[in-house]
């Protein structure tokens, strides 16, 4: 069973995470937690500060998360962001997608059902943070820029 993924390099980010509030008063915090309803946008002027994001998902499809995570990668954070809380397997690729690189759901996952989620497609549609290339852009790649 997975308990804890991550696709980052080197050891997991291990300092307890605080608070959006209590980060944005303290000086010494490396690791924040953003809770459902919280807004990313406070922690932009602190990116490289940080070493771990994490971002609860209190339900499965409370999908605020996803917003967080894309606003902070987009702003360039490249720190270890985790998803923490309700996470599902179904939701991992979605999740890689937005700039999660690692993930502790609540409940352990099984590890078959998420090899097949992160491998089910080779293509995917969207351009997105993950760098991914979309299959139109493998397509028509002189409209990738345009």
């Amino acid at each position: 069973m997975v308990e804890f993924l991550t696709f980052r390099e080197g050891e997991a980010a291990q300092e307890p995470a605080v608070t959006v509030e209590s980060f944005t008063g303290q000086s010494n915090s490396t690791a924040v937690r953003i809770e459902a309803g919280e807004d990313a946008r406070e922690l932009l002027p602190y990116l490289d500060r940080l070493s771990l994001v994490e971002v609860n998902f209190p339900a499965f499809g409370d999908g605020r998360g996803y917003s967080a995570a894309r606003i902070l990668r987009e702003a360039g954070y490249q720190g270890e962001l985790r998803a923490v809380g309700d996470v599902l397997v179904d939701q991992l690729v979605a999740m890689r997608r937005c700039g999660f690189d690692s993930f502790r759901p609540d409940k352990a996952l099984d590890d078959a059902a998420v090899e097949r989620a992160l491998n089910r497609y080779a293509d995917v549609y969207q351009k997105t943070v993950d760098g991914r290339s979309p299959v139109w852009a493998k397509r028509h790649p002189e409209n990738v820029n345009g």
